[in-house]
């Protein structure tokens, strides 16, 4: 009798009973339901200490009620993982941390890391962080032109880059080559893109977009359409989307990343004839960004307290 037959006359025997079942599959773990107001005034907390847009470099800001579902959707997509940010004028990392650190959100990244060129940026997270005790946020100065080699890898990560109109979306390529190379080439990646069915440009861009990302062996795992509006004086009704990529199976790194100085890469890079030719935004000062700049206002005084003064 062979091995088969050994196997089928031991299973329909006595000893057949004493095989145990397969174990049935766990139910996916349900979140606990957010509560919306706690969600909007923590965010709302971020909003009034993140510095204002600088739109010379493309800087625009998303609206605050998006942002909410922003935070919570990156959260539970990246959920347990190390998540760096490439770039994150918005603060959408300050938010993910902040409502983990309040309680608002019971699920969300282990760790995240803000990379930004920006030091206004980079000294806002830190104080935040500083100041609300959040220990799995961080920051640190850095330029996507020059080459990024993190001290371990990244299981994913964001970024919400200029979007290209006037290059094609090489711009765009830029930041998602920096998010590739600090994944190791085998992580995923939430890029933020412009997204609008009658403008030609937002079409062009996600298409040069997709096919870099093939070329790094990255593929679109899904998109989420028209979900962000924006304080964009010029375009006010433009929106963006989050392309969702992933490597695909056996992805590993060509080689070590490099500066990025071609220029065909960095022509229109911020906009129409505006190339980089900054390394580093620094701040000049330490600033409350929740209360008005002295330099706002004057104040003129009533009589009694002009009278007082002499």
């Amino acid at each position: 009798m062979g091995l088969l037959g050994w196997v089928r006359d031991l299973m329909s025997g006595e000893d057949a009973a004493e095989v145990a079942p397969p174990p049935k599959p766990r139910p996916p773990q349900e979140r606990r339901r957010v509560d919306l107001r706690k969600a909007i005034n923590a965010v709302s907390d971020v909003v009034q200490n993140r510095p204002r847009p600088l739109r010379v470099f493309d800087q625009i800001h998303m609206k605050t009620g998006d942002m909410v579902l922003q935070s919570e959707t990156i959260a539970d997509w990246s959920d347990g993982k190390r998540l760096a940010f490439i770039g994150d004028g918005d603060a959408i990392s300050v938010c993910i941390a902040y409502l983990q650190a309040r309680g608002v959100l019971d699920f969300g990244p282990s760790q995240i890391t803000v990379f930004d060129f920006d030091e206004r940026t980079v000294e806002a997270v830190m104080n935040f962080a500083d100041r609300e005790r959040i220990t799995n946020l961080d920051a640190r100065l850095y330029n996507v032109l020059d080459a990024i080699e993190p001290d371990r890898p990244y299981a994913c990560f964001y970024t919400n880059p200029p979007w290209g109109a006037s290059n094609n979306g090489e711009s765009v390529n830029v930041f998602v080559q920096r998010g590739i190379e600090v994944t190791g080439h085998v992580g995923e990646g939430v890029v933020v893109i412009a997204d609008d069915d009658d403008l030609p440009w937002p079409k062009e861009v996600l298409a040069s977009v997709q096919g870099f990302a093939a070329r790094h062996r990255f593929y679109v795992s899904r998109m989420q359409r028209k979900l962000h509006e924006y304080h964009l004086d010029d375009a006010p009704e433009l929106k963006s989307c989050n392309l969702y990529l992933a490597a695909l199976p056996g992805n590993a790194s060509p080689g070590p990343s490099l500066p990025i100085t071609d220029p065909l890469r960095l022509e229109n890079f911020y906009g129409l004839s505006q190339p980089p030719t900054v390394r580093y935004v620094r701040a000049r000062k330490r600033l409350d960004y929740g209360v008005a700049h002295e330099d706002e206002y004057e104040l003129e005084l009533l009589e009694s307290g002009r009278e007082r003064d002499h």
